[in-house]
């Protein structure tokens, strides 16, 4: 049994790996076949991989000749790195989990998957997911999929590992890569990174491309990392964003004073181990203030509103400039009511509810959403001024509960809506467990990461390193 970290590399950031890679003491084939054997060790169990690569070892050869000849391409060149699979990949599996787009591979890379490419990352594999990204029904069961079936918790088989970049965080949780990207439109980076206790950053919106991603909303959607390490996701960050400086994490010299907000409804032993990483932040030097918000429900109902209006023809632009599959939302549905396997848990309400909607946000859906996102930036403004915090830190989520395909994910504990309505980054830290199940607290409040990420790695020196699962 694995009861922590496998070897000295797990203790390692990427940039120490990275200089290793360098030096010649570590090989990008080394590393990678490293990373394939713990996929094959432990995601029979845990469902987190959809497809790997046949070309990753190839990549990793590439990468170790140009080290060998001196020619290095950066912080990611050789580092392993796993892909949501709802960002397409050429000529590999890019699904969104969906039966309907397995039989064909997109002709080209995502944007930010070129970058990778381009920064000499290599693409081990697909990771699963919330089929469409947890927009096919209000009853879904995060982390399951018709192509993948169901990702489980690292922690505890039959667990949940939220969503929807859930393979990306057990895969990650697991040792199975350093790296891996997920999407968010609300939680479904920071969700799954709470619950499986490795760090997630959704980014401002705007910082790295959508083309080629799949996603729900072209208005809110985000693509960001998941790490062990709040450095670890920067250097990646910087490397996307083409903004090195991202990757240059300090703390800040004068004092730090954060904002803790207990959103309703907060489980008391989520609290005790929110009190816990409080104390813990103030014993290293950060003021921690206790702090109240309330996201106005007309800003939250205006940001559905939107996301309905959003929903079709951003999925439908996708589809069309992919090709090789279904071009219209209408088709999915149709194709879905003759597959039992898709439909073997829940329905495609979500589909259906937006499918009649206009092929393009009307001039309602477009104010509703520019309202709530001036709306939500406005709270956390003011809430950052009245209270004289730098940041507002709360729990990113519950302990990980039981699977359940008749109750679904519905209503759980989460602070990411506000930060998601107003395109502001999010940060989701390790700071404890509960009967040995994760727990995160999430950062987020200035506008951009440059201001975040050395707010979010100075919680995360306050709170420790992330725990690591006991896998068999």
């Amino acid at each position: 049994m694995i009861t922590g970290p496998g070897d000295e590399l797990d203790h390692l950031d990427i940039g120490e790996i990275h200089s290793r890679l360098v030096d010649g003491e570590l090989g990008s084939v080394e590393l990678a076949r490293r990373c394939l054997d713990r996929i094959a060790a432990f995601d029979r169990d845990l469902g987190a991989v959809l497809a790997i690569d046949p070309a990753a070892l190839e990549q990793a050869s590439r990468s170790d000749r140009r080290h060998v000849a001196g020619d290095d391409l950066g912080p990611l060149d050789g580092i392993p790195v796993l892909v949501k699979d709802n960002i397409d990949t050429a000529n590999l599996s890019s699904t969104v989990g969906s039966r309907l787009l397995a039989q064909t591979a997109p002709d080209r890379d995502a944007g930010v998957v070129t970058r990778l490419r381009d920064a000499g990352a290599v693409i081990l594999g697909k990771t699963n997911l919330s089929e469409w990204s947890n927009f096919r029904s209000v009853d879904a069961t995060e982390g399951w999929s018709a192509v993948g079936g169901q990702t489980h918790n690292p922690y505890r088989r039959g667990r949940s590992p939220w969503g929807s970049s859930a393979g990306s965080a057990v895969a990650v949780a697991a040792g199975m890569a350093p790296l891996a990207l997920g999407t968010e439109t609300d939680g479904s980076i920071v969700g799954p990174a709470g619950v499986c206790g490795v760090v997630g950053v959704k980014p401002e919106f705007g910082l790295l491309p959508l083309r080629g991603v799949a996603g729900i909303s072209p208005a809110v959607d985000t693509v960001g990392p998941i790490a062990s390490r709040v450095q670890d996701a920067a250097t990646c960050l910087a490397v996307l964003a083409a903004q090195p400086d991202l990757g240059h994490l300090t703390v800040p010299l004068s004092q730090c004073r954060v904002g803790l907000w207990l959103p309703p409804g907060t489980p008391g032993e989520v609290e005790a181990v929110l009190a816990a990483a409080a104390a813990a932040l103030t014993s290293s030097g950060i003021l921690v203030a206790d702090v109240e918000l309330e996201l106005p429900e007309e800003t939250v109902a205006d940001g559905i509103f939107a996301m309905y209006a959003e929903f079709r023809p951003n999925i439908e632009e996708y589809l069309r400039a992919r090709g090789g599959g279904p071009d219209s939302l209408a088709e999915i549905i149709a194709a879905n009511r003759s597959d039992p396997d898709e439909l073997a848990f829940f329905g495609q309400d979500l589909f259906e509810r937006v499918v009649h909607l206009p092929a393009a946000p009307g001039l309602a859906a477009r104010a509703a959403r520019e309202r709530s996102r001036l709306e939500a930036r406005a709270v956390l403004e003011d809430v950052l001024r009245r209270n004289d915090v730098q940041a507002i830190v709360g729990p990113t989520n519950e302990p990980a509960w039981v699977i359940d395909y008749g109750r679904g994910d519905a209503g759980r504990l989460s602070s990411s809506t506000l930060p998601a309505l107003a395109g502001y980054p999010n940060v989701s830290v390790p700071v404890g467990v509960v009967g040995g199940l994760p727990v995160g607290m999430s950062v987020f409040g200035p506008k951009n990461l440059a201001k975040l990420l050395p707010l979010a790695m100075m919680i995360e020196r306050g709170c420790g390193p992330r725990p690591w699962p006991g896998l068999v």
